[in-house]
């Protein structure tokens, strides 16, 4: 999956987005779960902090 999602961002454009992985807690287990998106460069803090 890895090589899928390097080939996919590798080409025209790609040093404008970034993949961020977000570790999110979830309200009914208390199990933390991974939340993954691939955004503008503009938009990762704002992933972050919501």
């Amino acid at each position: 999956m890895a090589k899928k999602t390097v080939a996919t961002l590798g080409k025209g454009g790609a040093k404008d987005l970034t993949k961020v992985i977000r570790m999110v807690k979830s309200s009914k287990t208390g199990a933390y779960v991974f939340e993954e998106k691939i955004l503008p460069n503009e938009k990762v803090d704002e992933f972050i902090k919501g």
